[in-house]
C-alpha cells in the first residue's frame, strides 16, 4: 500500500499506510466539523493519539497551541513533514497516552480512540484494537482522573459499532461521566461525541 492524501479546509496530509486512515473512516471528518465551530484561538489543545495529525493541524490553523501525541513513531514522523508542508506549528510527543506528558494544563483534549476488543499485534493495530478487555480505556480513564480539572474540555468520539455502554461503565469506575454533545449518522452509522467529565467536578 502507498501513502494517501487527505484534505480538510485547505490542509492536506500524506498518510502512511501504517497510520489510522482518515480517508477510509468518518470519525475524523466528524471531529473536524465539530472543532470548526469552537473558538480555538489562543487555546491549548492536546490531541491524544493523533494518527494522521490533521486534527492537530486544523487546530493550529485556528490559532491554538497544539500538542500531538501518538504511540506510533511513523505517525509522528509524517505529521512533522505535514506540518512543514502546511506551514503549521505542532509540538510532537511520542507517548502511550499520558505516559510521556508532564503535568500541563490543556483547554481541550481530543480523543479518537481504538475501540474494537482485540489484542493488537503491532503498532498499526493499536489504532483499531483496545485490548480483549478494553485495557486501553481502563488506562486512559485512570490517567485522565490524574490530569482532569475544571479548565479541561475533553471530547471523545465513539461509534455505535462499539460497546459504548461497557466503555461508560469503565469510565464510571474512574469517577468519570459522559455527556453527549453531538450525535451524527453517516452512511447508516451513528457516531457520538462525548464530553468526559469528573463526577467530583460536576455542580451538585
Amino acid at each position: 500500500m502507498k501513502p494517501r492524501k487527505y484534505s480538510y479546509d485547505d490542509i492536506t496530509v500524506i498518510v502512511h499506510p501504517d497510520v489510522f486512515p482518515p480517508q477510509l473512516t468518518i470519525s475524523t471528518k466528524i471531529l473536524l466539523d465539530f472543532l470548526s465551530l469552537i473558538k480555538l484561538n489562543n487555546k491549548t489543545v492536546l490531541e491524544l493519539g493523533c494518527g494522521s495529525g490533521i486534527i492537530s493541524l486544523f487546530a493550529s490553523k485556528k490559532g491554538a497551541t497544539v500538542i500531538a501525541t501518538d504511540i506510533n513513531q511513523t505517525a509522528l514522523e509524517y505529521l512533522k513533514k505535514n506540518s512543514h508542508r502546511n506551514s503549521l506549528k505542532v509540538e510532537l510527543i511520542h507517548s502511550d497516552l499520558f505516559n510521556n506528558i508532564e503535568n500541563r494544563i490543556f483547554d481541550y483534549i481530543i480523543i479518537n480512540p481504538p475501540y474494537y476488543p482485540k489484542i493488537p499485534k503491532n503498532v498499526k493495530e493499536q489504532a483499531w484494537f483496545c485490548g480483549e478487555d478494553f485495557e486501553y480505556f481502563k488506562k486512559l480513564f485512570k490517567q485522565l482522573t490524574n490530569h482532569i480539572n475544571t479548565s479541561f474540555n475533553i471530547y471523545m468520539i465513539l461509534s455505535e459499532d462499539c460497546k459504548i455502554d461497557y466503555i461508560k461503565v469503565i469510565a464510571t469506575k474512574s469517577n468519570l461521566v459522559f455527556d453527549t454533545v453531538l450525535e451524527k449518522k453517516v452512511f447508516g452509522e451513528k457516531n457520538y461525541i462525548f464530553q468526559i467529565k469528573s463526577k467530583t467536578l460536576e455542580p451538585s
